[in-house]
C-alpha cells in the first residue's frame, strides 16, 4: 500500500490541525489534554498521512513521562485513523444536513516499556494497566493484548557482547463515534470533554507502568 507522507514536522502538523474538520478540531483536542497532563512529545514522533488510493487519513504522535532521557523508559504511541466512510457520512452531513450513520474516528493506543534488561513477567504488566480506557463518549478503549519484543545484537556487528534488550507493548483500541453536536466546529466543547480524559489517563498509566519493579539499561542520552 502506498502512501504519501504529508508532513513528519510539528509546525507542518500544526498549520494542517488549522484546518476546519472535525477530525483535526479532535487531534487539536488531543494535543491540548497531553499538554495539561504534563506528557511530553516525542521529538519527530508526529506524522500525518493520506492513503492515496483509499482516502483514509491518519494522525500519529508518541507521548511520554518529562525527564525519562531517550529513549524513555515508558512511552504512548497514539494512532488516529478517519476512514474513507467517515469522511463520507461527515460530507453528508455537511452538505445535506444527514446524518445517518455518525462517522467515527479509530483510535488506538500503544503503552510501550523499553530498554528492559531482562523479560519481564506478563502478569505484573497487566496487573499495572486497567481492562478499558475511561469513557470517550458513549464507548471506551478495550485493551487488545500484551506482546513482548526481544532485541538480539549482531554477533558480527560493533556491539558484539552486548546483552539482549527487551521491550513490551500493551495495546488499546476501540471507536470514538461523533456526536452531531460536535460536527459543528465552534458550537460545542464535547471534543474537549471527551478526549481530555485521555490526557490524565494515558499519563498515569504511564507512572503505573514505570513503578513496575522492572530493570532498565540506561538511557543513551539524558535529560
Amino acid at each position: 500500500m502506498w502512501r504519501a507522507l504529508v508532513s513528519e514536522w510539528s509546525p507542518v502538523v500544526s498549520a494542517v490541525t488549522m484546518l476546519d474538520h472535525v477530525f483535526t478540531d479532535a487531534i487539536s483536542a488531543l494535543r491540548d489534554a497531553f499538554e495539561a497532563a504534563f506528557l511530553e512529545r516525542q521529538a519527530f514522533e508526529e506524522h500525518f498521512q493520506v492513503d492515496v488510493l483509499l482516502g483514509d487519513l491518519t494522525w500519529e504522535t508518541s507521548y511520554g513521562l518529562p525527564g525519562e532521557g531517550q529513549p524513555p523508559r515508558v512511552v504512548a504511541h497514539i494512532t488516529f485513523d478517519w476512514p474513507t466512510w467517515s469522511q463520507t457520512a461527515y460530507r453528508r452531513w455537511y452538505v445535506d444536513e444527514e446524518l445517518e450513520t455518525p462517522p467515527a474516528i479509530e483510535i488506538e493506543i500503544v503503552l510501550r516499556v523499553q530498554r528492559l534488561a531482562a523479560q519481564p513477567q506478563p502478569s505484573s504488566l497487566f496487573a499495572a494497566v486497567p481492562e478499558h480506557s475511561p469513557p470517550i463518549g458513549q464507548d471506551r478503549l478495550e485493551r487488545a493484548g500484551l506482546t513482548i519484543e526481544i532485541a538480539h545484537p549482531d554477533p558480527s556487528g560493533a556491539n558484539v557482547g552486548d546483552d539482549d534488550e527487551f521491550a513490551v507493548e500493551i495495546t488499546y483500541a476501540g471507536l470514538y463515534e461523533l456526536a452531531e453536536e460536535t460536527l459543528a466546529d465552534g458550537t460545542s466543547k464535547l471534543l474537549d470533554d471527551h478526549l481530555g480524559a485521555l490526557g490524565g489517563w494515558i499519563a498515569s498509566t504511564l507512572v503505573r507502568l514505570g513503578d513496575v519493579p522492572l530493570v532498565f539499561r540506561p538511557a543513551e542520552t539524558e535529560i
